[in-house]
Protein backbone atom coordinates (compact mmCIF):
# COMPACT_ATOMS: atom_id res chain seq x y z
CA UNK A 1 0.00 0.00 0.00
CA UNK A 2 1.12 3.83 -0.36
CA UNK A 3 0.97 6.38 1.68
CA UNK A 4 -1.85 7.68 0.22
CA UNK A 5 -4.40 5.05 0.80
CA UNK A 6 -2.84 5.16 4.00
CA UNK A 7 -3.68 8.46 4.88
CA UNK A 8 -7.10 8.00 3.11
CA UNK A 9 -8.00 5.16 4.75
CA UNK A 10 -7.29 7.03 8.24
CA UNK A 11 -9.43 9.99 7.31
CA UNK A 12 -12.42 7.71 5.99
CA UNK A 13 -12.51 6.19 9.87
CA UNK A 14 -12.50 10.00 10.80
CA UNK A 15 -15.39 10.56 8.67
CA UNK A 16 -17.06 7.53 9.96
CA UNK A 17 -16.72 8.39 13.68
CA UNK A 18 -17.62 11.86 13.23
CA UNK A 19 -20.60 11.27 11.04
CA UNK A 20 -21.95 9.08 13.67
CA UNK A 21 -21.04 12.04 16.48
CA UNK A 22 -23.80 13.89 15.17
CA UNK A 23 -26.55 11.33 15.01
CA UNK A 24 -28.82 11.49 18.32
CA UNK A 25 -27.89 8.63 20.66
CA UNK A 26 -30.90 5.65 21.41
CA UNK A 27 -30.75 4.84 24.90
CA UNK A 28 -33.85 2.83 26.19
CA UNK A 29 -34.72 4.08 30.44
CA UNK A 30 -34.49 0.68 32.13
CA UNK A 31 -35.99 -0.57 34.02
CA UNK A 32 -38.95 1.94 32.90
CA UNK A 33 -38.80 1.15 29.22
CA UNK A 34 -38.27 -2.90 28.66
CA UNK A 35 -36.85 -3.71 25.18
CA UNK A 36 -38.38 -5.59 22.60
CA UNK A 37 -36.72 -9.18 22.05
CA UNK A 38 -36.43 -10.84 18.62
CA UNK A 39 -38.97 -13.58 17.76
CA UNK A 40 -36.38 -16.47 17.96
CA UNK A 41 -34.13 -14.76 21.44
CA UNK A 42 -33.90 -17.69 23.56
CA UNK A 43 -34.23 -16.25 27.52
CA UNK A 44 -35.30 -17.86 30.72
CA UNK A 45 -36.73 -21.65 30.48
CA UNK A 46 -40.39 -22.30 31.39
CA UNK A 47 -42.20 -25.61 31.59
CA UNK A 48 -45.25 -25.70 30.00
CA UNK A 49 -48.48 -26.86 31.43
CA UNK A 50 -51.74 -28.23 28.99
CA UNK A 51 -54.85 -26.05 29.29
CA UNK A 52 -56.75 -28.95 31.89
CA UNK A 53 -53.48 -27.95 34.48
CA UNK A 54 -51.42 -31.39 34.11
CA UNK A 55 -47.84 -30.60 33.80
CA UNK A 56 -46.62 -31.18 30.07
CA UNK A 57 -43.20 -33.02 31.19
CA UNK A 58 -43.55 -36.38 31.03
CA UNK A 59 -40.15 -36.97 33.12
CA UNK A 60 -38.25 -38.82 30.16
CA UNK A 61 -34.62 -36.73 30.94
CA UNK A 62 -34.20 -36.54 26.79
CA UNK A 63 -33.69 -32.68 27.31
CA UNK A 64 -30.85 -33.55 30.18
CA UNK A 65 -29.35 -35.74 27.50
CA UNK A 66 -29.12 -33.40 24.94
CA UNK A 67 -27.85 -30.64 27.45
CA UNK A 68 -24.46 -30.35 26.14
CA UNK A 69 -23.61 -28.33 29.13
CA UNK A 70 -24.97 -30.85 31.28
CA UNK A 71 -27.19 -27.90 33.26
CA UNK A 72 -30.58 -30.22 33.46
CA UNK A 73 -30.95 -32.68 35.70
CA UNK A 74 -34.09 -34.53 35.79
CA UNK A 75 -35.55 -37.55 38.66
CA UNK A 76 -39.04 -38.99 37.24
CA UNK A 77 -41.42 -40.82 39.41
CA UNK A 78 -44.76 -42.97 38.44
CA UNK A 79 -47.95 -41.25 37.94
CA UNK A 80 -51.10 -42.89 40.03
CA UNK A 81 -54.64 -41.95 39.74
CA UNK A 82 -55.00 -40.39 43.17
CA UNK A 83 -51.84 -37.93 42.51
CA UNK A 84 -51.27 -37.06 38.66
CA UNK A 85 -48.58 -34.88 37.45
CA UNK A 86 -48.67 -35.43 33.85
CA UNK A 87 -51.17 -37.35 31.04
CA UNK A 88 -48.40 -40.32 30.98
CA UNK A 89 -46.97 -43.35 33.29
CA UNK A 90 -44.24 -40.78 34.71
CA UNK A 91 -43.52 -36.99 35.73
CA UNK A 92 -40.33 -35.41 36.25
CA UNK A 93 -40.50 -35.45 40.13
CA UNK A 94 -37.31 -33.19 41.10
CA UNK A 95 -36.65 -30.63 37.46
CA UNK A 96 -33.94 -28.84 38.27
CA UNK A 97 -31.91 -26.36 35.90
CA UNK A 98 -28.48 -24.90 37.15
CA UNK A 99 -28.39 -21.27 35.44
CA UNK A 100 -24.66 -20.74 35.70
CA UNK A 101 -24.07 -23.66 33.37
CA UNK A 102 -26.79 -23.08 30.90
CA UNK A 103 -25.54 -21.58 27.28
CA UNK A 104 -28.52 -21.30 25.92
CA UNK A 105 -28.49 -22.97 23.03
CA UNK A 106 -32.36 -24.33 23.17
CA UNK A 107 -31.06 -28.28 22.67
CA UNK A 108 -33.16 -29.08 25.98
CA UNK A 109 -36.23 -27.95 23.45
CA UNK A 110 -35.61 -29.48 20.47
CA UNK A 111 -35.11 -32.77 22.38
CA UNK A 112 -38.45 -32.29 24.61
CA UNK A 113 -40.97 -34.82 22.71
CA UNK A 114 -44.28 -32.67 24.56
CA UNK A 115 -42.85 -29.13 24.06
CA UNK A 116 -42.69 -28.97 27.52
CA UNK A 117 -39.42 -26.81 28.15
CA UNK A 118 -39.54 -24.10 26.15
CA UNK A 119 -37.21 -20.96 26.09
CA UNK A 120 -39.40 -18.26 26.89
CA UNK A 121 -38.04 -14.02 26.00
CA UNK A 122 -37.53 -12.80 29.73
CA UNK A 123 -34.01 -11.57 29.62
CA UNK A 124 -33.44 -10.49 33.20
CA UNK A 125 -31.60 -13.00 34.77
CA UNK A 126 -29.55 -11.26 37.54
CA UNK A 127 -27.89 -13.44 40.69
CA UNK A 128 -26.62 -12.10 43.85
CA UNK A 129 -25.72 -16.13 45.19
CA UNK A 130 -24.93 -19.34 43.32
CA UNK A 131 -28.10 -20.51 44.94
CA UNK A 132 -29.94 -18.08 43.27
CA UNK A 133 -28.91 -19.86 40.22
CA UNK A 134 -30.12 -23.28 40.03
CA UNK A 135 -34.28 -23.18 38.96
CA UNK A 136 -36.20 -25.89 40.69
CA UNK A 137 -39.46 -27.25 38.97
CA UNK A 138 -41.93 -25.04 41.16
CA UNK A 139 -39.73 -21.99 40.03
CA UNK A 140 -40.01 -22.96 36.02
CA UNK A 141 -43.44 -23.84 35.96
CA UNK A 142 -46.36 -21.56 34.10
CA UNK A 143 -49.24 -20.95 36.16
CA UNK A 144 -52.20 -23.09 35.88
CA UNK A 145 -54.00 -21.78 33.02
CA UNK A 146 -57.74 -20.73 33.61
CA UNK A 147 -60.29 -23.37 33.30
CA UNK A 148 -57.52 -25.63 34.73
CA UNK A 149 -56.60 -27.48 38.09
CA UNK A 150 -53.58 -27.45 39.89
CA UNK A 151 -51.25 -30.55 40.06
CA UNK A 152 -51.66 -33.58 41.64
CA UNK A 153 -55.19 -33.92 40.13
CA UNK A 154 -57.54 -37.11 40.94
CA UNK A 155 -58.12 -38.65 37.91
CA UNK A 156 -60.90 -42.09 37.65
CA UNK A 157 -59.84 -45.31 37.71
CA UNK A 158 -58.83 -46.86 34.50
CA UNK A 159 -58.25 -43.79 32.53
CA UNK A 160 -55.45 -43.88 30.52
CA UNK A 161 -54.19 -40.45 28.98
CA UNK A 162 -51.95 -40.19 26.48
CA UNK A 163 -48.38 -38.77 27.18
CA UNK A 164 -48.28 -37.14 23.88
CA UNK A 165 -51.51 -35.06 22.60
CA UNK A 166 -53.07 -36.18 19.38
CA UNK A 167 -52.72 -33.72 16.52
CA UNK A 168 -55.40 -31.97 15.55
CA UNK A 169 -56.09 -31.94 11.69
CA UNK A 170 -58.59 -29.87 10.04
CA UNK A 171 -60.13 -31.21 6.87
CA UNK A 172 -62.00 -29.43 4.17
Amino acid sequence: MSVFEDISAIFKGYWTTFSQMLEKPVTIQYPEQRREVRPRFRGRHVLKRYDNGLERCIGCALCAAACPSQAIFVEAAENTDEERYSPGERYARVYEINMSRCIFCGYCADACPTQAIVLEHDYELAFTDRRQMIFTKEMLLDPVPPGGQPTPQRTPGGVDLPAVPQAVVKRP
